[in-house]
């Protein structure tokens, strides 16, 4: 097998391509044939040692993969060899296999494609917990989605409208926006050409978003959040645009608004059942054509410095997954 291998992390430049002996999968373990595999945000801060999780060194990055079951280890009795199954376990998806742990493959229903299911649990799993979970969101309601045409932004969209919610997509390019149109988005702001406030103020009538689903953090978290209803859910995602904002308190409290963290990998550890659940019906909901990931573009598992490079650029709509042939 061949691999990206990150022996020190100190950035995306230091990953080198190596030829690594074939594991065999040990208790609760599958090995995987890799077909294709997504690139996320924290795959970048993982070989940056910027992320929360700090794997031991050396390590194959890629969180989100797909592929096929070729081997299955001891306990293991829920999947088989031969079976086709998407699995987000945090690191080992940029190479031709990995060892992944089976509780968390998630097995693919006939004609789920690996490209669309290497780029589907995390931004579909993350907004669906932080839409349907964390803000309650009721049909009717309106949901201003910042960063909108991002991985998450994208899955974002689809799953309020799936709930009967209006959406207001916010991204930084006409080009960007376009997109959010063609998902499914109400209405658009470009907010590099817009004022966010007086946007939302006309668009929403003086009212304000029910729910701020905010993947991007950084300069437009404190004016979305004065823009919020009356018993708004600001939904805190990540921070894509790189600072941590600081919002004063007085806000939540003027607004009778809540400030709701979203952490997904973490209610998918502590609530298991229920994670499953909803991994369930994400599954219906792109069977019935609800959902569909964004796929960017495709690119051989062998140019990852350069899909690095591409989505660094901030250029990215939807999301980049490398493939192998």
């Amino acid at each position: 097998m061949h691999a990206w291998l990150c022996e020190n992390p100190v950035g995306v430049d230091a990953l080198t391509w190596k030829e690594l002996p074939t594991p065999t999968p040990g208790p609760g373990q599958v090995l995987l044939e890799i077909q294709a595999a997504s690139l996320n945000f924290p795959d970048l801060l993982i070989v940056q040692n910027k992320y929360q999780m700090k794997p031991e060194l050396p390590f194959v990055p890629g969180s989100e993969y797909a592929g096929v079951i070729k081997a299955v280890g001891e306990g293991v009795t829920h999947l088989q060899v031969g079976q086709s199954v998407a699995c987000l376990s945090g690191t080992g998806g940029f190479g031709t296999h990995t060892l992944a742990p089976a509780k968390l493959c998630m097995p693919l229903p006939e004609g789920f494609p690996a490209v669309d299911a290497a780029a589907f649990i995390m931004t579909y799993a993350t907004s669906h917990h932080a839409l349907v979970d964390r803000a309650a969101l009721k049909a009717g309601e309106t949901v201003l989605v910042l960063g909108a045409a991002g991985g998450v932004g994208t899955a974002a969209i689809q799953i309020a409208k799936a709930m009967g919610a209006k959406v207001i997509a916010a991204a930084s390019t006409d080009e960007k926006c376009a997109l959010c149109k063609s998902l499914g988005a109400d209405a658009t702001i470009n907010y590099s050409t817009e004022n966010l406030r007086e946007a939302l103020k006309t668009l929403t009538e003086g009212k304000g978003p029910d729910v701020i689903y905010d993947p991007v953090g950084g300069e437009f978290a404190e004016p979305a959040f004065r823009s919020i209803a009356w018993r708004g859910r600001y939904l805190v995602v990540g921070f894509a645009g790189g600072p941590i904002p600081s919002l004063p308190l007085n806000l939540p409290l003027l607004k009778g608004a809540s400030l709701v963290g979203v952490f997904w990998g973490e209610f998918a550890k502590r609530e298991p059942q229920a994670n499953a659940a909803m991994m369930g019906e994400l599954a219906q909901w792109y069977g019935q054509g609800k959902i569909k990931p964004v796929i960017d573009r495709t690119m051989p598992m062998s140019e990852l410095k350069a899909a690095y490079a591409h989505m660094g650029s901030r250029s990215v709509k939807g999301k980049l997954v490398m493939v192998n042939p």
